[in-house]
C-alpha cells in the first residue's frame, strides 16, 4: 500500500455506522446489522482519491466505540488531519456522545477538521425510524466547533462519497495553499481562485 496522505479517524457512539461507512466507502459494500461485530481497539483502511487531478491516499481509522475502549481509540486519533465524528439520526444519544468525542479531540488535535455525519438516513426516509435529533440543532453546534455537517446512508450509499471528497478536498486545498506561499505566491490570488471555482 502507498503512503497515507490523509489521516482520518471515525469516532462516536457503539453502533453509530462508523464500520459500516467504511465499508461502503472503502469497498463500496454494506455489511448490514446481521453480520455486525463489535470493533476492538481500531480497523484500518485504505482509498485513493482524486482532487483536481491529483490522487491521494486516504487512510481511515475505525476506532471503537464502546466506553471500555475509550483509551485506545484516543491513540488514533492523534496527527488525524480529519475526523469523522459519527452519530445514528435515529439515537438522540448518540449524538451527546459525538460531542464527548469532539470534545475530547479538540483538546489534543486542534487543527483536525471536524466533519458530523449522522448515519442511517434510509431508516428514515423508508419510515422504519423516526428522526431523534433535529438537523438545526446539529448545525448550529457545528458552527460552534467549525465542523461541517453531512447525513448519510451507508445501505444506500447516499452521501457518502460527498463526505470523503470533501475531505479529500479541503487537504487539497489547504496543502495548495501552503506550498504556494511556500514558493512565495501571494495567497490571497489563491484564495481568489478559490472562491471563484466554487460559485462557478
Amino acid at each position: 500500500m502507498s503512503k497515507v496522505d490523509v489521516k482520518i479517524v471515525l469516532l462516536g457512539k457503539e453502533y453509530s455506522g462508523k464500520t459500516s461507512l467504511v465499508e461502503r466507502f472503502v469497498y463500496d459494500q454494506f455489511i448490514g446489522d446481521d453480520s455486525y461485530q463489535n470493533t476492538i481497539g481500531a480497523a484500518f483502511g485504505a482509498k485513493k482519491i482524486e482532487v483536481s487531478g491529483d490522487v491521494l491516499t486516504l487512510g481511515l481509522w475505525d476506532t471503537a466505540g464502546s466506553e471500555r475502549y475509550q483509551s485506545i481509540s484516543r491513540i488514533y486519533y492523534r496527527s488525524s488531519h480529519a475526523a469523522v465524528v459519527c452519530y445514528d439520526l435515529t439515537d438522540a444519544e448518540s449524538f451527546e456522545k459525538a460531542k464527548f468525542w469532539i470534545s475530547e479531540l479538540t483538546q489534543v488535535e486542534e487543527k483536525c477538521k471536524i466533519y458530523l455525519c449522522g448515519t442511517k438516513k434510509d431508516l428514515i426516509a423508508n419510515g422504519c425510524k423516526q428522526r431523534a435529533i433535529d438537523y438545526h440543532n446539529v448545525t448550529d453546534y457545528a458552527d460552534e466547533v467549525h465542523a461541517e455537517v453531512f447525513e448519510t446512508s451507508s445501505k444506500t450509499g447516499e452521501g457518502v462519497y460527498d463526505l470523503f471528497y470533501r475531505i479529500a478536498e479541503n487537504f487539497w486545498r489547504e496543502k495548495i495553499v501552503i506550498e504556494n506561499v511556500g514558493n512565495g505566491f501571494n495567497i490571497l490570488n489563491v484564495e481568489e481562485k478559490k472562491t471563484r471555482s466554487c460559485c462557478s
